[in-house]
């Protein structure tokens, strides 16, 4: 499995690479690539990082798990690769950027574009064995994704944190909301958003109005 990551994140979390509880994580996902389907493809396990160095996050995107199905996860929370049905939770982002900026919904659920412009779309697990949900949580994955959001709200300053449902929350519990702006929300997936937990947050023009007023460039959502 090739496993390499960005230099800026490189930098920003060599410390937590030296830990055994990462030395261990990775044994256990190489382990699983080699003797089962897992997703994403090796290569793009740390595609959030690569897509968004350090110094470049403007917005951060929390999500729980990649996908389990076939060719759809991408190592980017709630993306999927070209010519993938896009889910239904993304169909309501695109819903609720319509709504709130007037932007028509792409025909790709492919959100590396999002991601090059500073937006890092996170998932608390960056795993998963094919068509088991939540097959490679409690492995480490959780701890080296706090700290990553450790270090974004610690060194950076001015970062958007858009958190919705109940897990995104609690992960992002201890964000210094003194220096960053976060935005919290029901998730989009259907069960909660057609019940009034989505529709209408306004996350993705709060989100820019927040950018402007800190001299950032906007996200073309």
């Amino acid at each position: 499995m090739n496993i390499k990551i960005e230099e800026s994140w490189k930098s920003v979390l060599a410390s937590e690479f030296e830990k055994p509880y990462f030395s261990d994580l990775i044994q256990y996902v190489k382990s699983e690539y080699e003797a089962h389907t897992c997703y994403p493809p090796g290569n793009q396990l740390f595609s959030a990082f690569d897509y968004t160095p350090f110094n470049d996050v403007k917005v951060v995107i929390l999500g729980q798990d990649p996908y389990h199905g076939p060719k759809q996860a991408n190592g980017l929370c709630f993306s999927v690769a070209d010519g993938i049905a896009i889910p239904p939770s993304l169909q309501n982002m695109f819903k609720e950027v319509k709504s709130d900026l007037g932007i028509s919904p792409p025909n790709s659920g492919n959100l590396e574009r999002w991601a090059h412009e500073g937006v890092l779309l996170l998932n608390a697990t960056l795993t998963v064995r094919a068509h088991q949900a939540g097959s490679h949580q409690k492995k480490g994955w959780e701890q080296f994704t706090d700290a990553v959001i450790s270090k974004l709200s610690e060194e950076r300053k001015g970062i958007v944190f858009l958190l919705w449902g109940g897990y995104a929350k609690k992960k992002g519990a201890k964000i210094d909301t003194s220096k960053h702006l976060v935005l919290t929300s029901g998730h989009p997936s259907p069960l909660s958003a057609n019940r009034g937990y989505w529709f209408g947050n306004k996350h993705f023009s709060k989100a820019n109005e927040y950018l402007k007023k800190n001299h950032k460039q906007v996200i073309n959502w």
